[in-house]
C-alpha cells in the first residue's frame, strides 16, 4: 500500500460531470466509474477530484442518497490511495450499489479503478489495486 495518501476534493458543477462522462468509462456490477484529466485551471499536485451521482431510476430521495453515502464511504477508503493526481472521477451508483455487501462494493471500485487507470495508460509504479 501507499503510504502517502493524496488529497480529494469534491466535483460539485454539472460541467465536471460531463466532461467526466465523455472520458474514460468503467462499469462493474455496483459501480459506474467515470474518470478523465483535470483541467489545469483546476489541477493542484498531489490532488485529485471526485464527485458522486445517483439517478431516479435507483428510486426515491431516501434510496439515492443511500446510495451515495456508500459510494463516498468506498471512494474515502480507496481513492486517496490508488487514485491518480490530476484527475477527475465521478461514481455513478448503479441498482446493486443499494445491496451489494461493503467488501463487495470496494472491490468492485478497485477493479474499475484499475480498468480505467490502464485504459488511460497511467498507473502509479509499484501499487497493485
Amino acid at each position: 500500500m501507499n503510504l502517502s495518501a493524496l488529497a480529494v476534493d469534491r466535483l460539485k458543477n454539472r460541467s465536471d460531470f460531463l466532461r467526466a462522462a465523455r472520458g474514460v468509462r468503467r462499469i462493474v456490477p455496483s459501480i459506474t466509474l467515470e474518470v478523465c484529466a483535470t483541467p489545469s485551471r483546476w489541477a493542484k499536485p498531489g490532488r485529485l477530484r471526485v464527485g458522486f451521482t445517483a439517478t431516479k431510476k435507483l428510486g426515491i430521495a431516501v434510496v439515492r442518497n443511500r446510495a451515495r453515502r456508500r459510494l463516498r464511504a468506498a471512494a474515502a477508503q480507496l481513492l486517496p490511495l490508488y487514485g491518480l493526481p490530476g484527475n477527475d472521477y465521478v461514481l455513478v451508483a448503479r441498482r446493486e450499489t443499494l445491496s451489494r455487501p461493503f467488501e463487495g462494493l470496494l472491490a468492485d471500485l478497485a477493479s474499475a479503478l484499475q480498468a480505467a487507470h490502464s485504459r488511460l495508460g497511467r498507473s502509479k509504479a509499484g501499487d497493485s489495486v
